[in-house]
């Protein structure tokens, strides 16, 4: 399977960093510090990856737009107590190894911020492991296939030898907006389901089973 692809896309939270619970409560804790109705679980989590505005629509859909700038100060002081226990799944650091060792191109596309991506790549000691990245601070935000574009015509990689990796439907969406191939893992934000009917190459429960599919001769 890996012989079809010169670049491997990782999405960041919920696909390589066990993340999601802690964006998801950090999100919720935000908006009780701002006495707004918190969301559930589930729609906590599903917003996580999208652009900021089209998150807190969906999350927190009463907060006026002069208070942006104090709920996401809230969400910061949350999320940031919750970062340093934060680790990256099981089989990440092998998978990225041997995929580098395979002469294959790696990057990054996710809804972290700039500043918020660096900072988790070189807690993990991954600040050197990938080609590019692309953050939602530096481009549209997905599904918008703007990541996945840019960062195939920075590499020289043809949208079709392009596989995107990610544990929501943004994820897919963007990679079939783009034209790139998709694979789905249920570790993170979305259901089963949900990702299902985006119609993925392939889905798979963890990053060991991905491997094995990818580099089943190892």
């Amino acid at each position: 399977m890996l012989e079809r692809f010169d670049l491997v896309v990782f999405d960041w939270d919920g696909t390589l960093s066990d993340s999601t619970a802690a964006i998801a409560r950090a999100i919720q804790d935000a908006a009780a510090d701002l006495g707004l109705p918190v969301p559930d679980d589930a729609t906590a989590s599903h917003v996580i990856g999208l652009g900021l505005n089209e998150a807190l629509a969906r999350a927190v859909p009463t907060l006026a737009p002069e208070r942006i700038p104090e709920y996401s100060a809230r969400y910061r002081v949350h999320y940031f107590a919750r970062e340093a226990e934060l680790v990256l799944f099981a089989g990440a650091r092998e998978l990225i190894a041997e995929l580098r060792a395979a002469g294959v191109l790696l990057a990054v596309a996710t809804g972290k911020s700039q500043r918020g991506l660096q900072r988790a790549l070189a807690s993990a000691g991954l600040a050197g492991e990938f080609a590019a990245t692309r953050c939602a601070d530096q481009t549209h935000p997905k599904p918008h296939p703007a990541m996945l574009l840019e960062l195939t015509d920075e590499l020289t990689v043809a949208p079709a030898r392009t596989l995107m990796i990610g544990d929501t439907t943004h994820d897919l969406q963007m990679a079939a907006a783009a034209r790139t191939a998709g694979v789905g893992l249920t570790q993170g934000a979305h259901p089963h389901a949900q990702l299902a009917a985006c119609r993925p190459l392939a889905l798979f429960d963890s990053l060991p089973e991905l491997h094995r599919w990818l580099m089943p001769q190892r």
